[in-house]
């Protein structure tokens, strides 16, 4: 149950609470309570309730209309204070309304009150570190000059609420489920790990094509381990500025550790062999020297920083690279039963006749899961031009059929010295043949195999 009373009337017994017992700190408060109480110190003693607090940790448009029958509750209109007159019969008032799920969602309440279990409320609570404003302020704070915040646009650096992806989301194989399991018992255990002296763990690396999930599945464990989730491109950091590469790589870890716990993902991983094979700028390779001496350096136990590397094209790295991580983890392109889980997940909130997810996974034969989010996205946006809202299994195989279309107009290339014509296969040879690419980009901006 719940209603802007209930909602108000909660929010100023937290106040009440975490006011009086001291044993309460910022991690027992929600994460709403938190973003209405920020400030640059943080979360401090005591909470002032008002109507502008309740109203952002709430969303009731006008708190005091909410509860001003209420025979506990006071309001000065001055200062626009919110504020209980009798405790006890709100706390009961409460008790009453509200079941023990909904005060085990709120640790200062549960604590308070016997219905419920403090010890799971907390558990369950996502802690401070994992809030959007903690983030901000502690960037805001460490990298405060004009430089850092040129270096900050290569990082993106996204809070756990911010991830709209679950696990719960996602198709994933039996390996790639194993794999998060033994990380996530790292996680929890880690204490542990350090005593034994197993450190060397926690550097995982995706392998895989385009589209099969790798930043997906790293962002949505993010969010599953309330993590803040630090992504960065190597391209990116180690291009955008040349003189500046090292102390860029260098400034990427100082993020994560920064914000650790966390979760630091480098994509484009295949970047450290193609630079470390070739005649590139002194400048980048001495990047990416800092950049593996960087990996050895940082670790899950001693840092709390969770580091995932993903690549398209593990055939591109050697030696040196492969063994800055202790675990591989293959993204393959999904077989026909994935395919048909994939589609009936993202088919979830669709109305659709004749749905048959076996029978379009067999007619998508090499398609990633991006891919098949592209040709449902086509789909619906072909229904709505007729004004529909309801799709038919006919609808979702011309989307097929179309995504494929689309996606053999990667193999078009301009005819040389004619700019506005196209030519399916690629150049025109002198005696009118073509020549086959055997890699391009496809409709997602993602290279596939043909």
């Amino acid at each position: 149950m719940s209603s802007p009373e209930l909602d108000v009337v909660e929010f100023l017994l937290t106040t009440h609470v975490y006011n009086d017992d001291r044993e309460r700190d910022a991690d027992d408060l929600p994460p709403r309570y938190r973003r209405a109480f920020w400030s640059d110190e943080g979360i401090e003693r005591p909470l002032a309730a008002t109507e502008a607090t309740a109203e952002t940790a709430t969303e009731v448009a006008d708190p005091w209309s909410a509860i001003s029958g209420l025979m506990f509750t006071d309001h000065d209109e001055f200062s626009g204070s919110l504020s209980l007159t009798e405790r006890a019969m709100a706390e009961e008032w409460y008790a009453e309304r509200a079941d023990a799920d909904r005060v085990e969602e709120n640790p200062t309440l549960a604590a308070a009150l016997d219905e419920a279990d403090y010890e799971r409320a907390r558990e369950a609570n996502r802690p401070v570190h994992a809030d959007r404003v903690w983030i901000d302020s502690l960037l805001e704070e460490y990298f405060d000059n004009e430089e850092d915040e040129e270096m900050l646009d290569l990082v993106d650096v996204r809070a756990p609420e911010e991830v709209e992806m679950t696990l719960n989301d996602l198709v994933l194989t039996s390996d790639q489920k194993g794999e998060i399991k033994k990380i996530m018992k790292a996680i929890e255990h880690r204490e542990y790990l350090a005593t034994i002296g197993l450190r060397e763990i926690g550097k995982l690396l995706y392998v895989g094509p385009p589209g099969t999930g790798k930043t997906t599945t790293a962002r949505a464990l993010a969010h599953e381990l309330d993590l803040p989730f630090v992504e960065v491109k190597l391209s990116m950091v180690t291009s955008q500025y040349l003189g500046e590469t090292a102390k860029n790589v260098e400034k990427t870890f100082e993020v994560a550790k920064r914000l650790s716990p966390c979760i630091l993902f480098i994509d484009e991983f295949d970047f450290v062999a193609k630079t470390r094979n070739s005649d590139e700028h002194v400048a980048l390779k001495r990047a990416v020297n800092t950049l593996l001496k960087s990996i050895d350096e940082i670790s899950l136990i001693n840092d709390e920083v969770l580091l995932i590397g993903a690549t398209n094209h593990p055939d591109q790295l050697d030696a040196a690279a492969w063994r800055r991580f202790d675990e591989i983890v293959n993204f393959p392109k999904p077989d026909s039963p994935m395919r048909a889980d994939i589609l009936r997940i993202v088919t979830r909130e669709m109305d659709i006749e004749g749905f048959d997810p076996e029978a379009l996974a067999a007619d998508t034969q090499g398609l990633t899961g991006s891919d098949l989010r592209l040709v449902l996205r086509e789909a619906v946006l072909d229904a709505l031009t007729e004004e529909r809202t309801t799709l038919t299994q006919a609808d979702l195989e011309a989307a097929v059929h179309d995504f494929e279309e689309r996606d053999s107009l990667k193999d078009l290339d301009m005819i040389e010295g004619d700019h506005d014509a196209l030519v399916a296969g690629g150049d025109i040879s002198a005696d009118g043949g073509s020549e086959d690419h055997e890699h391009d980009h496809g409709a997602d901006g993602h290279t596939h195999d043909h």
